[in-house]
């Protein structure tokens, strides 16, 4: 349970081309004060009771360490109270990979911050540039071996999509992601937004953002390698406000208030897909009459948690099923046992199962294939 305390581009250096923290974290007061951190701690705390895993309060928006010490101290200390009673274990915090050194973890550590999570963005010096992050790859680098060395737990804030990004480029920004071992990741498409620099770069034509099938296909890519690599995804897209949503408010770009279900829905179809051409594969060593009873019918089963994003909307992953294979049924089957991602074809080959990063294994094989 994360309880979110919106800082308001507090301790930022300077704006990136892309940013307008108002539409992002809503219309909220420039100042965190007392009173109203206690509210909105005890109101989540009230609202969401504990059920046996970690509480966080967590300060986003900003660049936590590029605040001043004592105004960073005066925050921290409005959670102590939470934190000696035990109402919450532990504070998190977001912040630049510029903003971190030895000292301004010394006083995040004493004051019980376990997570920090670092808004990289890119790791391509070039993409940064033209971003105007004002930051490098090697201070990312360096930021999270000195987290690691402190012992902190530690996120990744990606976005696909950014000024001078490509497929390419974005897709090794995922692997030297991995390389670093975060214990979490965080990645959106970019959006234009309205009074933003990147805005007018839009509107200048020196700017082009992806499509929404774009981005779908960039993060669904990313989200598979990452887990793959055992790294948990933590969120896809933007969390959506009533700003955000306001007309005008996204000038262009891929936005989707339900971004993770689209990109989940994709990984699902490719994965089901992928287990229907094993099953064609084998079929092909065998007998063009097995191949033909094959096609009446396919039994999936995923976990219940999968079961919207793997039929897709309107069940339209189901219709490209019966499509792509010439299937005319499809039966899903939810297994509360089952991991989530996980999905298992049973057919008269055998059974097949791939999980979230695209991995094939055959639990069982027909009689007919041995």
């Amino acid at each position: 349970m994360i309880i979110p305390i919106f800082l308001m581009n507090r301790g930022c250096p300077h704006r990136c081309l892309f940013c307008n923290e108002r539409l992002t974290a809503g219309d909220r007061p420039e100042r965190v004060t007392e009173a109203a951190f206690t509210e909105t701690v005890r109101a989540h705390l009230e609202s969401a009771p504990r059920e046996g895993g970690p509480v966080q309060i967590a300060f986003y928006g900003g660049t936590f360490t590029g605040m001043e010490p004592e105004e960073q101290r005066r925050l921290l200390d409005m959670a102590a109270p939470f934190l000696r009673e035990g109402a919450v274990d532990g504070i998190r915090i977001s912040t630049r990979p510029d903003g971190i050194d030895k000292e301004a973890l010394d006083l995040l550590q004493t004051a019980g911050v376990t997570t920090v999570e670092v808004g990289a963005q890119s790791l391509h010096d070039g993409v940064l540039m033209e971003s105007r992050r004002g930051h490098t790859e090697t201070d990312t680098v360096r930021a999270l071996t000195l987290l690691r060395e402190k012992g902190f737990e530690t996120g990744i804030h990606l976005m696909a999509g950014l000024p001078g990004d490509s497929p390419d480029l974005f897709a090794e920004t995922i692997r030297k992601t991995i390389a670093l071992r975060p214990d979490m990741v965080r990645i959106h498409p970019t959006l234009v937004l309205r009074n933003t620099a990147l805005a007018h770069a839009f509107h200048q034509g020196t700017y082009r953002p992806l499509t929404l099938p774009e981005a779908t296909d960039l993060c669904k890519n990313a989200l598979k390698a990452l887990t793959a690599a055992g790294i948990p995804v933590i969120r896809l897209g933007l969390q959506t406000t009533r700003e955000l949503e306001e007309p005008g408010a996204v000038v262009a770009g891929p936005f989707h208030p339900a971004f993770r279900s689209l990109v989940e829905t994709a990984l699902f179809r490719e994965s089901a897909a992928a287990l229907l051409s094993s099953v064609e594969r084998e079929n092909s060593a065998v007998s063009s009459r097995m191949a033909d009873a094959d096609r009446l019918a396919a039994d999936f089963t995923i976990s219940p948690a999968d079961l919207s994003n793997f039929c897709g909307a309107g069940r339209g992953n189901i219709a490209f099923i019966k499509e792509r294979f010439g299937i005319e049924e499809i039966r899903v089957t939810a297994d509360p046992a089952l991991s989530r991602g996980n999905v298992i074809l049973a057919h008269r080959n055998g059974q097949l199962q791939t999980d979230g990063a695209g991995r094939i294994t055959w639990l069982r094989r027909g009689m007919s294939l041995t």
